[in-house]
């Protein structure tokens, strides 16, 4: 996994004579050098800490105008010879010169600063020999070149490759054969996928059956060394995968054409040479990736579509660039941006500006959108990953002038000889490490740790991070040695002898307890006392994490190779060698490990196995404990018993293709479990905290389907086949989240996705690793119910009761099972139905009963409903209901209120059930649920049943629980939530209106209104021609309840709920005001109007004056004078005063009088002069 940090870096090249070609031709980096080759001059940089310019080769003005611009290099393997060709075009006939150049290293020692030498030296780069390469043609294009140790291989434009020596020798051109490929079916493999979602294309999409033409001219070459396969891509799109021998490129001859490859439109080519993964750009601007080691079978195809982005908008596809490890592969494209997938199809880091999934319209650039800032928007040339995957060196579509490096930290979980404790979760880049800071809060966050100076100044780059079992302390290896970092204490722990330090290359690390185990690697040529031989080897170094020196060194284990993984489970280490040899070593401690005493450290051989395989190498083997010993132990309260020592009897292997498997140490033998992993964790033994909630869990895996769980088979053997692995659809996630690791005491799985911050100052955005969780406790919980453990999934769900993700969890559960049900419904609704016992309990009803213990069941119900179709609702609640006396009890009362139950009236919303000897009509789990909430008070969770009552007991009794609801949400002042419910009975009502029934007669809403919804204010009868009869029985009840509570918030003079009131539920104050004015909207006084509104209002805080100046232009519509005075004066609103007093001076002198003669109003005064001086000034301009 490779995540962006930071800002990408600009390293500046030199400017030659203004070339014809407008573009880098070359860019290419290996031993920690890069090389820039431009169509004028040559760069050689190095890609180490310090980017440095270490030589440089510029062509004169003579040599450009008679030989031409540079237009192919290439790099010899040993860095020690760099091939250009270069093209001078005579009036339509070229001339090619071959120039080889070669790269020496002086003494001289470049400073960076510091009191320790840099390690870099100056280059000299010469030109070798200069040659006329006598192509048979004169008008010809070529394609890249590719080279081993002692030749170069160049495509020609017609059809034909030529090959030529690093001697400068020409050994002629020779064509392929493309009618002789196999053309035989090559189907789509099983796991195909586009993006991580099925593929539905067909096999031909996979393999063309067209005949490439000699004629069409080969535009690039790409080379495997490893598998000895030349791949050829023509101009027409046509791809063909070729055979070489043994011996490489010099033998033309044994070059031989194979298969046909892709579907016509290729235009670049990458291989992973580990992985077997060639990865296809296409004209359509997706990346196709197949399987050579599957008959180059298609394995998915890659694309921004799903992110809104067409081929319009990104182009062609331009150059593909693997990681140094092939777990993920950088995709660039010729019109705009790159972006950084994994090979299951994880969007692990782009460019381009995220839009959101499923876009309408297509994001297409345009030159007026604000962009600027976007990286490489005219698009990417060429790009080149360092040997390490830290950087990504990129050279932007037509620039000549710089190389853009991206900054890369990555996660390799499960991989290789360095462990991996899923509870610490690191991303590491070159110099620095980002750990997952998960404290109490329910935020994840990435904290930056940066790298001692001191340490990686001389042992550049990091190259190996393990973290403890229990994820608070960190070794880290660079170059050289070791350092430890304690998360608690925050501080670092280095060797004090730097001597000690240097004489150590690490090559993997692994946690033993308090333990840390080194791989050493002795290269002889680099120690005293071995010069003059040749001999190297491998060997484990054990320290104690409290001290870091040659003294304190517990044990010295040699190796009898290099390791290909390790692994340590708590007294036991597995080293494996090539080509399948597992030893399994038992480390005994003698003494106790502290400073203040001298333990030693035994280790014995217990296990060697030797095992024959055709299958590709493990990258990753884990120990998996032994479940049924430990809870047996556990059972028999045993602490310490032989059960536990004994050496653990399976291990799961990753092998390079992504094939996980099980292999019993025992007998040798190894299970095939799945393919297309990329990653594992094993949860099963590895946390001996109580809290944990993964312990039911043997082990998880993610790859292209996304997350997978492992779970023990309930039969004797707990590792069977059967009934073993359980897929989780809803444990996918986002096409651009990657998950590190789990926190177990939490249920979760952490996952990272990238992030773009942009800024004025700089150029390029900041790119951020963002984490985020995604819980698994549902998953859990649902195992446990499937296999009947309710009581252990009721102990592991009060584990979880306070973590953040608890509700959501509940709910995903239910709505998984829920719907789980619906689809077996369905796919059983042809076949005869069997009679369920009374006695057995579907999955549904066990997560009813589970959830029913927490408060959250309420929400959890009403929101899994409201997720799913109503036509399956009586199912759901019917799980979700308790027994029948309970709920009669406490909805009888309310049945006989509204005058519904009746012993000779049945319908067809009710269910008939026996009481003892009695039927009566029950009241359906909706309501009752509904009566809960209202009786708890919950009544936001109340109001998301009413449709749900609506759908199942029709709009009578959903009207009723809505009145009910409404008049108790306005005395809570909850008028957002009232408003909603206005909306809602208005719209039933006009339905119900519409349908008028006996019934709802019987249920008049104004019967509803005046009878069961008196308000505790009671208002008086003032304006007997009520406006409500032209409206319907319906609005005039739902008016009714929200005019009692507009009176009762007047007459009590509380404005900022009035206003809040208003403004939630819509109610025209305009209306109330004008047939109220003499009634509870009367003023007594101005006096003490004045004094009890502010009082009520607080001015001094802006909510309050918003309120007011929302009740002034309401009282100036109805031209209410008493309450324009007040709040005017209240606002200061001068001009509103002074507008009003003009027109009447008596009310100008009684306001007036009124102010000057209480002392409470003397903060008015300047109030008063201000508008006396602007009255008399009216006054004396009339007299005039």
């Amino acid at each position: 996994m490779y995540m962006a940090y930071g800002w990408p870096q600009v390293i500046p090249l030199e400017q030659g004579p203004c070339p014809s070609q407008k573009h880098i031709i070359y860019l290419k980096v290996t031993n920690r050098l890069f090389l820039v080759v431009s169509p004028s001059h040559l760069e050689l940089w190095s890609s180490s800490q310090h980017k440095v310019r270490l030589g440089k080769y510029k062509r004169n003005a003579e040599s450009l105008e008679r030989e031409g611009e540079n237009i192919q290099a290439v790099w010899s393997p040993d860095t020690k010879l760099i091939a250009i060709l270069v093209n001078f075009d005579y009036s339509r006939t070229s001339s090619f010169f071959l120039h080889i150049f070669k790269v020496q290293f002086s003494d001289k020692r470049i400073q960076i600063g510091g009191k320790q030498p840099s390690g870099l030296f100056l280059a000299n780069v010469s030109l070798l020999l200069s040659e006329h390469v006598p192509f048979a043609d004169k008008d010809l294009t070529v394609s890249n070149f590719v080279s081993d140790n002692k030749h170069l291989l160049v495509g020609l434009s017609n059809g034909s490759l030529y090959n030529i020596s690093w001697k400068g020798e020409f050994y002629g051109a020779f064509e392929l054969d493309p009618s002789s490929c196999d053309s035989s079916d090559a189907s789509i493999s099983p796991h195909s996928l586009g993006n991580g979602a099925a593929s539905g294309r067909a096999p031909a999409d996979s393999v063309s059956n067209h005949n490439t033409t000699s004629k069409s001219s080969i535009v690039r070459l790409e080379l495997c060394l490893l598998k000895r396969l030349l791949f050829v891509l023509y101009s027409d799109g046509q791809l063909i995968s070729c055979s070489i021998s043994k011996k490489g490129l010099k033998q033309a001859e044994y070059i031989k054409a194979e298969n046909k490859l892709g579907s016509g439109d290729a235009v670049c080519i990458s291989v992973a040479s580990d992985q077997q993964i060639l990865a296809v750009g296409t004209r359509r601007g997706a990346v196709k990736l197949y399987d050579l080691a599957e008959s180059a079978s298609l394995i998915r195809t890659v694309s921004l579509y799903d992110w809104g982005y067409s081929m319009d908008d990104t182009g062609p596809v331009s150059c593909i660039a693997w990681t140094p490890d092939n777990s993920a592969f950088a995709v660039g494209w010729k019109l705009r941006g790159l972006t950084v997938w994994s090979v299951s199809g994880c969007r692990l880091m782009s460019t381009i500006r995220q839009i959101g999934l499923s876009s309408v319209s297509s994001p297409k650039f345009k030159p007026n959108q604000d962009c600027k800032y976007e990286p490489l928007m005219n698009g990417t040339s060429l790009m080149q990953w360092d040997e390490y995957g830290y950087r990504l060196y990129v050279i932007e579509e037509g620039s000549l002038e710089r190389v853009i490096a991206f900054s890369f930290g990555k996660c390799c979980l499960s991989r290789g000889v360095s462990g991996m404790t899923y509870v610490c979760q690191v991303i590491y880049g070159e110099d620095r490490l980002l750990v997952v800071q998960s404290e109490d809060t329910d935020e994840l966050k990435f904290l930056h740790l940066n790298l001692p100076v001191s340490y990686i100044s001389q042992n550049w780059p990091v190259q190996h991070v393990a973290a403890s079992k229990d994820g608070m302390h960190l070794a880290v290896a660079g170059l050289h040695g070791l350092i430890l970092y304690d998360i608690q204490l925050k501080k670092w722990r280095v060797f004090g002898d730097i001597t000690q330090e240097q004489k150590i290359q690490c090559k993997g690390l692994l946690w033993l307890g308090k333990i840390v185990v080194v791989c050493n690697y002795i290269d002889s040529s680099n120690t005293p006392f071995l010069h003059g031989t040749s001999y190297s080897w491998y060997e484990l170094l054990f320290y104690p994490r409290y001290h870091l020196d040659q003294s304190s060194l517990l044990c010295r284990k040699p190796l009898l190779a290099k390791p290909m993984v390790m692994d340590a489970y708590q007294d036991h280490i597995l080293v494996t060698y090539r080509p399948f040899d597992v030893h399994i070593f038992h480390a005994k401690l003698l003494g106790e490990l502290s400073p203040s005493s001298t333990p030693d450290l035994q280790l014995s051989t217990v296990r060697e196995l030797s095992i024959m395989t055709a299958k590709s190498h493990p990258t990753a083997m884990r120990f998996i404990p032994e479940q049924l010993q430990r809870e047996l132990a556990s059972n028999n309260h045993i602490s310490s018993s032989d059960s536990l020592d004994r050496e653990p009897a399976r291990c799961l292997i990753l092998r390079t293709n992504g094939e996980l498997s099980l292999l019993d140490l025992d007998d040798g033998r190894e299970k095939e479990l799945t393919d297309s992993v990329e990653l594992f964790w094993v949860t099963c033994g590895q946390s001996g905290e109580k809290t944990s909630l993964i312990e039911e869990i043997s082990w998880l895996d993610y790859g292209h389907r996304g997350m997978q769980v492992w779970y023990p088979s309930p039969g004797a053997d707990p590792f069977m086949q059967e009934d073993f692995l359980q897929l989780d659809p809803e444990l996918e996630f986002d096409r651009e989240a990657y998950p590190l690791g789990l926190l177990p005491n939490a249920g979760v799985v952490v996952c990272v996705s990238q992030r773009m911050s942009f800024s004025a100052c700089t150029e390029f955005p900041c790119f951020e690793p963002s984490s985020q969780a995604q819980t698994i406790l549902h998953c859990l919980l649902r195992h446990l119910l499937q296999r009947d453990k309710k009581e252990e999934a009721l102990r592991l769900a009060q584990l979880s009761a306070e973590k953040p993700h608890f509700s959501h969890c509940l709910e995903w559960l239910l709505f998984t099972v829920f719907d789980a049900e619906i689809s077996r419904q369905n796919a059983n609704k042809n076949q005869i139905s069997v009679p369920k016992h009374a006695g057995n309990c579907s999955l549904l009803e066990k997560t009813c009963d589970l959830i029913k213990n927490f408060p959250e069941y309420f929400d959890v119900v009403v929101s899994v409903a409201r997720k799913t179709d109503g036509r399956h609702w009586a199912d759901l609640f019917s799980a979700a209901g308790r027994s029948t006396e309970e709920r009669l009890a406490l909805l009888l009362p309310i049945r006989l209120s509204i005058g519904l139950l009746s012993h000779v009236i049945i319908s067809t919303h009710y269910e008939v059930m026996k009481i003892g000897e009695l039927n009566v009509l029950t009241f359906d789990v909706s309501a009752w649920l509904f009566e809960e909430c209202f009786q708890r008070r919950w009544y936001r969770t109340a109001a998301c049943y009413i449709l749900v009552i609506a759908k199942l007991e029709g709009p009578a009794v959903s009207q009723y629980c809505a009145l009910r609801l409404l008049q108790a949400t306005l005395d809570e002042s909850l008028y957002e939530l009232a408003g909603e419910l206005v909306r809602f009975l208005l719209r039933s009502g006009k339905e119900h209106d519409e349908t008028p029934s006996d019934s709802a007669d019987r249920l008049s809403p104004r019967f509803l209104g005046y009878f069961l919804f008196r308000s505790s204010y009671k208002k008086p009868s003032l304006d007997k021609s009520t406006s409500f009869k032209e409206q319907s029985a319906h609005v005039a009840s739902v008016k009714n309840i929200l005019e009692s509570h507009a009176s009762y918030l007047m007459s009590g003079k509380e404005l900022s709920k009035l206003v809040a009131f208003v403004k939630g539920t819509q109610f025209d104050l305009v209306e109330y005001l004008q047939r109220e004015r003499y009634g509870s909207a009367r003023l007594e006084n101005f006096a003490s109007g004045l004094e009890l509104i502010g009082q009520k209002l607080q001015m001094g805080t802006l909510q309050s004056r918003l309120d007011a100046e929302f009740l002034l232009s309401h009282m100036c519509s109805v031209k209410f004078k008493e309450w324009i005075v007040v709040l005017a004066t209240l606002l200061r609103r001068t001009e509103v005063l002074f507008d009003l007093f003009q027109r009447d001076m008596r009310l100008w002198k009684a306001y007036s009088v009124t102010l000057q003669s209480h002392p409470a109003f003397s903060e008015y005064h300047d109030l008063l002069d201000g508008l006396e001086k602007r009255l008399s000034s009216v006054t004396n301009s009339q007299e005039k």
